[in-house]
């Protein structure tokens, strides 16, 4: 049930924080190689309720909504700036002044598998990877956005990260970054033009370095939604898979497989996208998370660009295309409608244009909010700007099964191996065989 009389209260109470929002699962390589999906939890601590302020005191305003504790599940890198935002919170509303609120480190890798297995114990407000979202909805650990606040979110953030906390026509989830994605990082001594992969190979075997590119699930699509294939599986409103959209099986889908196999043949290509686990590199495609790492690295020669182009058997020339994905904020069902109100309101705040930019100023995490996209603050950052700039080429991330992602990897275990010496038949048999496999998948 939820409890709409505060939607005209929280959009004057929120101190003009509400202004907009702006892409890896079952063994999904993607967000749980981002470091969001590494955190581990910590101790716990209580951040306090604004009980001292002269507005806490008002006993009819607390007598309105009740009292208890709010247990939210944050990323450890975000535990103390998310306690910041809860006390900004707090202060603006003096009528929840009966809540207190416990933040913990539980990363979005972690924190889907651990609402599934006990719902009850779990954190009432949590963050996650939005590849989870299915999972989450068919063990009924989200409860839905309040119907109220679903046109804010919908304008002020991305259309792609809108859609990624939606089973069906529902929103099940606030936007909270728009960051998961991959693109090019590379060395400006080394790369003449990062503009095509054959010229960045090139230069890559010239120079006696190489270039990372990992060919499984959540990269390899880059390959095939570059040459025009599609590969999304539909959901019913319980999350279960129930159909698979796929045309692997073509012609666009032989010249993206040939292209996978040309790139593994060459003596500079290294499979792999953890930029702390390459060495001797002057290209790896790789996401934000990694930034640093390769600041470290490549010094002064530091440079990032959109996935470039290939040139492929067919003689046409394709833009590498990809995944975007986000973190997104749940909150569980809530018996108290009260509660519910609290954990609503909680969590807009926690997703707005303000503290967006102010989490992107704090930890780097790129924003989903239109707003906060545009700010020079995340203009000037050129890892989230050559993300951006992919973006226009890449695909929302929906739900897959979690045997695609093991599929996947097998698959591109033959690129780099059976597949170099195979013939256009045989290599249309597998991608028969691969298209089959995928589409047994929604039942």
């Amino acid at each position: 049930m939820k409890k709409k009389i505060l939607a005209v209260l929280l959009a004057t109470a929120m101190v003009g924080t509400m202004a907009g929002c702006g892409s890896e699962g079952g063994e999904t390589p993607a967000p749980a190689e981002t470091p969001a999906a590494t955190e581990t939890p910590a101790a716990t601590e209580e951040t306090p309720a604004a009980t001292e302020t002269p507005a806490a005191t008002d006993t009819a305003d607390t007598a309105d909504f009740g009292s208890g504790e709010i247990k939210v599940w944050v990323a450890e890198n975000v535990v103390d700036f998310t306690k910041e935002q809860i006390d900004n919170f707090s202060a603006a509303h003096p009528e929840y002044s009966g809540y207190t609120y416990v933040v913990e480190a539980v990363g979005e890798g972690d924190a889907a598998g651990n609402m599934i297995t006990d719902v009850t114990a779990g954190a009432d407000i949590f963050g996650f990877a939005q590849d989870q979202l299915t999972r989450l909805v068919t063990a009924g650990a989200l409860e839905e956005v309040n119907p109220d606040y679903v046109p804010t979110v919908e304008a002020e953030n991305a259309a792609g990260a809108v859609a990624a906390g939606k089973v069906g026509d529902t929103l099940y989830a606030y936007p909270m970054t728009a960051d998961n994605g991959y693109f090019l990082y590379y060395d400006k001594s080394v790369i003449s033009d990062p503009s095509t992969l054959e010229g960045i190979v090139a230069d890559c075997e010239a120079a006696g370095k190489s270039i990372y590119v990992d060919l499984t699930g959540w990269y390899q699509v880059a390959f095939f939604f570059g040459t025009g294939c599609t590969l999304t599986y539909d959901t019913d409103d319980s999350g279960a898979f129930t159909k698979c959209n796929v045309d692997y099986a073509s012609d666009k889908g032989l010249v993206a497989l040939k292209e996978m196999i040309e790139l593994a043949s060459s003596t500079a290509f290294q499979p792999g996208s953890s930029a702390g686990d390459a060495v001797n590199y002057a290209a790896i495609i790789d996401g934000t998370w990694d930034a640093g790492t390769v600041k470290d690295v490549l010094g002064d020669n530091y440079a990032c660009a959109k996935l470039p182009t290939f040139t492929g058997s067919d003689g046409n020339t394709y833009q590498m295309s990809g995944f975007n994905g986000c973190k997104l904020l749940g909150i569980k069902p809530q018996e108290d409608a009260n509660k519910l109100q609290v954990c609503d309101d909680l969590a807009l705040y926690l997703t707005s244009e303000e503290v967006q930019l102010a989490r992107f100023e704090a930890v780097q995490w790129g924003p989903s909010n239109l707003n906060a996209q545009a700010s020079e603050a995340v203009q000037a950052n050129e890892a989230l700007a050559a993300l951006s700039e992919q973006f226009a080429f890449t695909v929302p991330q929906g739900n897959y099964p979690g045997d695609y992602w093991t599929r996947a990897e097998s698959l591109a275990g033959d690129v780099q191996d059976s597949f170099k010496s195979a013939s256009d038949d045989d290599l249309k048999a597998a991608l028969e065989a691969y298209q089959a496999d995928l589409q047994s998948y929604a039942k």
